[in-house]
């Protein structure tokens, strides 16, 4: 795509939505500058050293559709991957990766170098506005910086405090310097903002674990890459340890609640109630006797691991003596405590669909100043609202991301529709097309929009047409003949004896059909790439519900202005969790349009809600 217009573009902050927000921009063909505290700190892993997950891997895969940083990245990085929910259906699987924190850091700088962005070192205290429009910003020590549009991601850096135990002290992570300025020019400006917290483990010493004594837990033998251009690891793969919190743990954080900042009173922000602190856990299933703890290496040459599921706010001291009450752990030493960190935001509901200040035009948020947790959920609205900060100031159209296409139209949609009042967290149950949205096909949904858009580079365009072609060419040997039910019993396929016969593409739709077999029946088949048959058996399988899946989606739409009775008794509806009972108690929407806007209500509970009507009136009539 040719521009003629010359754009510049400011992106403040340097973590995962701000690489990706500088990304964009640039291979769209701005002059990026991005501003940060601390230029050795891009790329780094603030809380755990993973990129992926359920939900998260959806994300990540759609990102490196759009040609993002944060796949390719994570793929120089990788150490230990993991499909989740592999035993569960494509449309759920999340691919997960753990990092070399090291060397996630080292290719995320690598490609913004590559990407020729203007990195300055430097505090963003206030923004430049012009006739009710931002047009730049102004930095304690290069002045004010002049743009066509600013895009701000401020992380946990926001008027950030930083709590272990009674113990407070501004900071955005541990070791650097909260943006308490810009914080206070914010809230000067009236928007709706309030706060939130998230929290992150003690470090252990590495050589500090009994490992012997724990299980060990490998990575897959085929990984699964988060990158559509990867094709293996490019790191030595590690193993990681299990171990379980106890009686005496649990006895430990009892007797020291007082002493955690979440429960002493000095936090006011929510927190995710997904990722827990250690504390919470104690408190809100007080009947678990234990709680899994994954020891996660956080490198190849690093001696500090990673502790998955104990997150704390309480005092160094407590942590030591719960932490050594774990299996395995009994020696364990602390390099670094763990702690809660309580930030502003802005409610999202004051964005547009581009994640554009409504109120104050130029400018774009992206990341936890949205009310979001989690480093996929930031890398996403990072390239998302560049690429429309590009958009706007060239005034060229833009193509909105809608629920149906992607995770990151469920992402903005919910955001900015339903606001938060936790730090919102992406679940492939978030998603009412998710059968079709499915993380081994983000780039055939996502890439050709990425192209007219201009944020693809040629060497992306070049791979991804080939693997169409690839595609096409395996529908084509896949389809070309029909097979009777003998012919497929030959191959061990069992089929009804109907006289009815079924291409190679419908015999792998089929339940328990494996693509080898269907490679012995197809001639040329088993001349396909491995990937190009997976991806098609994969296609096939899902082929017939998605018809179906799009009736109840019509349905679901028609039935929007369904209203809901006042004396509807949520508490009695089968299929809702009790969070989800109490917010649509207090909401009392009253139709499923408006309950459809509660945080947290998903398809399926849409259709419970549903069903409780349906029962409901029957029961009237009779």
């Amino acid at each position: 795509m040719f521009h003629v217009k010359h754009t510049k573009i400011i992106v403040v902050g340097g973590g995962h939505a701000g690489v990706e927000a500088a990304g964009a921009a640039a291979r769209m063909g701005a002059d990026v500058s991005l501003v940060t505290l601390n230029k050795a700190a891009i790329g780094a892993m603030s809380c755990n050293p993973a990129i992926g997950g359920l939900g998260k891997g959806h994300l990540v895969r759609e990102v490196d559709a759009l040609d993002g940083i944060m796949g390719r990245a994570a793929d120089a990085a990788g150490i230990h991957y993991r499909l989740l929910n592999r035993s569960k259906g494509p449309a759920v699987q999340g691919p997960r990766a753990q990092m070399d924190r090291a060397l996630y850091r080292a290719a995320v700088q690598a490609a913004v170098a590559a990407h020729g962005i203007e990195v300055i070192e430097d505090q963003v205290v206030d923004l430049c506005v012009q006739d009710g429009r931002v047009v730049g910003v102004v930095t304690t020590q290069h002045g004010d910086l002049s743009a066509d549009a600013v895009v701000l991601t401020t992380g946990t850096f926001l008027g950030g405090v930083i709590h272990i135990g009674r113990e407070m002290r501004s900071g955005g992570r541990m070791g650097e310097d909260a943006s308490s300025a810009l914080a206070k020019r914010l809230r000067s400006l009236g928007l709706p903002m309030g706060r939130l917290k998230t929290g992150t483990p003690p470090r252990l010493r590495k050589d500090s674990i009994d490992w012997d004594s724990l299980e060990s837990q490998p990575g897959d033998s085929e990984p699964v890459m988060l990158s559509f251009l990867s094709k293996a690891p490019a790191a030595r793969q590690i193993h990681c340890g299990i171990t379980h919190t106890n009686s005496k743990t649990h006895e430990i954080i009892r007797a020291n609640l007082a002493e955690s900042a979440m429960y002493s009173g000095n936090i006011t922000g929510s927190g995710p109630r997904y990722c827990p602190s250690i504390e919470d856990k104690i408190s809100r299933f007080a009947d678990k006797d234990s709680h899994q703890v994954f020891l996660e290496p956080e490198g190849l040459n690093d001696n500090t691991v990673y502790p998955n599921g104990i997150s704390t706010s309480l005092s160094a001291e407590v942590q030591l003596d719960y932490v050594r009450s774990i299996a395995g752990l009994e020696r364990a030493e602390i390099v670094q405590p763990g702690y809660a960190i309580e930030y502003d935001y802005v409610d999202p509901r004051a964005l547009d669909a581009t994640l554009q200040l409504k109120a104050l035009p130029g400018l774009w948020l992206a990341g936890q100043i949205n009310g979001t947790t989690g480093y996929e959920e930031a890398a996403a609205q990072g390239l998302v609202a560049a690429m429309f900060a590009v958009c706007s100031a060239r005034d060229e159209p833009m193509e909105i991301f809608s629920r149906s296409n992607s995770y990151i139209g469920v992402l903005i949609d919910d955001l900015i529709h339903r606001g938060v009042t936790e730090p919102y967290r992406m679940f492939t149950s978030r998603a009412e097309f998710r059968l079709s949205l499915r993380a081994d096909n983000a780039d055939q949904r996502l890439t050709p929009i990425g192209v007219d858009l201009g944020v693809v580079t040629a060497e992306r365009h070049s791979a991804f047409e080939a693997k169409l072609r690839s595609l096409d060419e395996g529908r084509r040997v896949l389809g070309r003949d029909t097979y009777s039910s003998k012919e497929a019993r030959s191959v061990g396929i069992e089929l009804a004896l109907d006289g009815s016969k079924r291409t190679g593409l419908e015999l792998l739709g089929l339940p328990k059909v494996e693509i080898g077999q269907v490679c012995e029946l197809v001639e040329g088949a088993s001349d396909l790439p491995a990937d190009v048959l997976a991806q098609l058996h994969r296609e096939a399988i899902y082929a017939k519900y998605l018809e179906r899946q799009q009736r109840d989606v019509d349905r679901l739409r028609s039935e929007e202005t369904t209203e809901i009775p006042r004396d509807l008794d949520f508490a009695a509806i089968h299929g809702l969790s009790a969070e989800l009972k109490e917010k649509l108690r207090k909401a009392q929407p009253t139709s499923i349009a408006s309950a459809r806007k509660v945080e947290g209500v998903t398809p399926a509970a849409l259709n419970a809600i549903l069903l409780a009507l349906r029962s409901r009136e029957i029961r009237l009539r009779a």
